[in-house]
């Protein structure tokens, strides 16, 4: 697609984990699952366009182009082809957890484990940081102004408790929604997004192994989603974190790689619902 793409892949196992970001992050809000993880798995993280050292994708023309959900699935239908990976588990966070899901109704024998933490994917109203990017006012002044605390807000609302946020971390999101093209992508590709299209009634059609992992004070999807994708998806098991918003697996990373190692090295066979 004539695009290069930031991607950190590391680990020698011999199963394959590919991690999805959410809207307006990186692949580093999966550091420190992705370092625990890589003992005994390949990790693959990438920065989804527009995001993070990846940035927006451009036309032959340089213009910078929609992504809407189609063109995400070209995008990452065509980083799985690239980097080999004939079958992987996927886990998908927010925006990336829809992306997962998604891909796994597609390719049904590529999936081998899926794991959605926080995921989009049901109709919702937008939380407000991305919903600005709606009125057009906003849309054209951002490339040019866009106060820092707009973006600094935005970070803090999905933690669950915003002291937890380090300041080197909220100076990452800062600088990287800074990077060239980003605002300007970002205010073509919200218009874009309409999950009221989606097609959730491929979710009970999924067979794979599931895991849904939530924030209980997640602002941005409401948990009652989350019941929604275990209610949905056959044999999917559901975990909701007491005190951690959109974003648990940043927030609090010791508590979700504790619940990911188990739900991995769980044998297929043992697939019955469960919510906790």
């Amino acid at each position: 697609m004539g695009t290069d793409v930031h991607y950190v892949d590391e680990g020698a196992g011999e199963s394959t984990i590919v991690m999805i970001h959410g809207f307006a992050s990186s692949l580093h809000t999966w550091n420190d699952v992705a370092s625990a993880m890589t003992r005994d798995y390949r990790v693959i993280r990438l920065d989804l366009p527009p995001f993070g050292v990846t940035g927006p994708l451009r036309n032959a023309a340089g213009a910078i182009e929609t992504t809407d959900l189609p063109t995400y699935r070209r995008f990452f239908d065509t980083f799985m082809q690239v980097l080999g990976i004939g079958r992987a588990t996927l886990i998908g966070s927010s925006l990336g957890g829809l992306l997962a899901w998604d891909y796994a109704a597609r390719h049904r024998d590529a999936v081998e484990r899926l794991v959605l933490i926080d995921a989009a994917g049901f109709p919702l109203k937008l939380p407000v940081y991305i919903g600005l990017f709606n009125h057009a006012p906003v849309r054209l002044s951002a490339p040019w102004c866009l106060p820092e605390s707009i973006i600094t807000g935005a970070v803090r609302n999905v933690y669950g408790d915003a002291c937890e946020i380090a300041p080197d971390l909220l100076r990452r999101y800062v600088e990287f929604f800074h990077g060239e093209g980003t605002r300007e992508a970002i205010g073509k590709m919200v218009p874009a997004l309409d999950f009221a299209d989606l097609d959730t009634t491929v979710l009970s059609t999924l067979d794979v192994p599931t895991l849904i992992l939530w924030g209980a004070k997640d602002r941005w999807i409401p948990p009652e989603h989350a019941a929604e994708f275990t209610r949905r998806i056959p044999g999917a098991r559901s975990i909701m974190y007491d005190g951690l918003g959109h974003i648990p697996m940043e927030e609090a990373p010791q508590r979700v790689m504790q619940d990911l190692q188990s739900f991995l090295g769980t044998p297929d066979i043992l697939r019955t619902p469960v919510q906790v």
